[in-house]
């Protein structure tokens, strides 16, 4: 299969984005990069709470 350099919309820069058709696009909502990298309150939990499982299933295997 080839594929044209040029791609069929410019701001679609991704080659499968490009490929989507308008109706898809549409509903696409573009995410800032800073909200990306934000920490919250349940990344904090989901961090802790597989701390703490494998912490205990470390220390079952080793007693």
């Amino acid at each position: 299969m080839r594929r044209s350099l040029v791609l069929t919309e410019e701001s679609a820069r991704h080659w499968f984005r490009a490929s989507l058709p308008p109706h898809v696009k549409r509903d696409l909502i573009p995410i800032p990069a800073e909200d990306l990298w934000r920490l919250t309150l349940a990344d904090v939990r989901g961090f802790a709470s597989v701390y703490v499982a494998a912490t205990a299933a470390i220390l079952v295997f080793i007693t």
